[in-house]
């Protein structure tokens, strides 16, 4: 049997949920369906296991240019009211603690204050503090520090922790459910456009019952984290792309380390977060440190059935692998992936990690540390094939009627964001249908855009 409908959603991870939430509520759609391939929202890169359960807003991310963060944070904060708005309705969706990036030595003394004056004005709750005041909130990042040693961190006490994989399931649930349909365990299967009607045919397959089930809609939006591009792919967009798959492993604390978030200088080049220690959402008392950042043959995590599916998308062509060498050459890029190669292995990984995490705790011993393989996801990073370079951030391919997103860090903490520029998109590919579509972005903004 054929479902039609004016919009699907592939994808029922966070930024699936928020475009859900938006056009149910902001919109006059009302025939709406999501599709979300396991049983639950927010189960892959949204989990809490999977992701560094950071909201980013640009303040802290050193690797976050001052145009790159005054967009990120106009996003991010949309995420923020929502969160701010609903933590009586929604318990457990995030903890705030402070949170500080460090610089250490004269010269990223040097880069961290000047970059203080050019984001205070963005950031006028941040605060640029020296070693007596981080003593004061973070004793163990000066304990056993050499006292000669100078440092400063730039402070902030909103430092919001979230459990991005909650706040999907509270989007949907907030979603109203006249003209909507929700349907999990559905695994996409094939897309492909029908030229007469002017609308896509989706083939699915339920993973349960193994039944399959057609679906129609003249405007597809597609939130399938790596697997977008291959979506895309299919239907001859975005060629210009690949995905290198970056797994992201923690460490966890024995015991309390760390009162709040504290990142260190990013190293110049890398799209990678470098090393930081913060406390877990929901405990306090465990402190994670990471990410580590090595390369897998796979769409997703431990999912070995995208072994295939992975280099699909990256493709095997004299450009790819002309992309790939270039990329592996560069000797800041190569020495950052060996070493991190090594930090999953038993023993030997975590006495190799130790040096990276006392960048943040100068006592912490090896004791103090267990390497959790329940934790750790899957950063998608974007290569673009033509230029042969990486790509920072988001990406975001429009075709006919139809919409990939690719959303590695931050796009969790812009989902809302990308669910309002995605709403206005909808609507004018449903005037070219003939659909009458009207997103209200003047109460949306009342809400969320402050």
């Amino acid at each position: 049997m054929m479902k039609y409908y004016d919009v699907i959603i592939v994808g029922g991870g966070v930024s699936g949920a928020a475009l859900l939430y938006t056009l149910s509520n902001y919109t006059n759609i009302k025939n709406i369906a999501i599709l979300e391939k396991t049983g639950e929202f927010g189960s892959v890169n949204s989990k809490l296991t999977q992701n560094s359960q950071t909201l980013h807003f640009g303040d802290i991310e050193t690797n976050y240019t001052l145009e790159k963060s005054i967009k990120v944070k106009h996003n991010t904060d949309m995420l923020r009211h929502y969160l701010d708005n609903t933590k009586y309705k929604h318990k457990g969706l995030f903890t705030i603690y402070p949170k500080m990036v460090i610089a250490v030595g004269d010269e990223e003394i040097e880069e961290l204050s000047k970059r203080y004056e050019d984001f205070k004005k963005l950031f006028p709750k941040l605060k640029k503090i020296g070693r007596d005041e981080i003593a004061q909130i973070e004793p163990n990042v000066i304990k056993g520090r050499d006292p000669n040693e100078k440092i400063i961190a730039l402070y902030s006490e909103e430092g919001y922790t979230v459990d991005f994989g909650k706040v999907a399931e509270a989007l949907v649930s907030d979603s109203k459910r006249e003209g909507v349909d929700i349907f999990t365990n559905t695994k996409l299967r094939k897309i492909t456009r029908k030229k007469e009607s002017n609308t896509y045919i989706i083939e699915t397959k339920n993973t349960r019952t193994k039944d399959g089930q057609l679906f129609e809609a003249p405007v597809v939006i597609v939130t399938a984290g790596a697997h977008s591009i291959l979506i895309a792919q299919s239907l001859g967009y975005g060629t210009e792309y690949g995905i290198l798959s970056v797994a992201g492993s923690f460490y966890n604390s024995h015991r309390k380390l760390l009162n709040g978030k504290v990142y260190t200088m990013q190293k110049k080049k890398l799209p990678f977060a470098a090393v930081h220690g913060d406390p877990e959402v929901h405990n306090p008392n465990i402190t994670r440190f990471g990410p580590t950042a090595k390369a897998i043959f796979m769409l997703e995590r431990r999912n070995y059935g995208t072994v295939g599916e992975y280099f699909r998308t990256l493709g095997f062509g004299w450009k790819q692998i002309a992309t790939v060498v270039k990329l592996g050459v560069d000797p800041i890029i190569s020495r950052y992936m060996l070493r991190n190669l090594f930090y999953d292995w038993p023993i030997i990984g975590k006495r190799l990690f130790l040096k990276e995490a006392r960048k943040v705790v100068p006592t912490i011993t090896a004791k103090d540390l267990y390497y959790d393989n329940r934790y750790g996801g899957n950063r998608p990073q974007i290569v673009n094939i033509n230029k042969r370079t990486m790509d920072t951030g988001e990406a975001k391919i429009v075709g006919e009627n139809i919409i990939f997103n690719i959303t590695p860090s931050p796009g969790a903490s812009t989902c809302l964001g990308n669910a309002y520029i995605d709403a206005q998109k909808i609507t004018e590919f449903l005037h070219s249908v003939g659909i009458n579509a009207h997103f209200d972005k003047a109460k949306f903004e009342k809400k969320y855009v402050k």
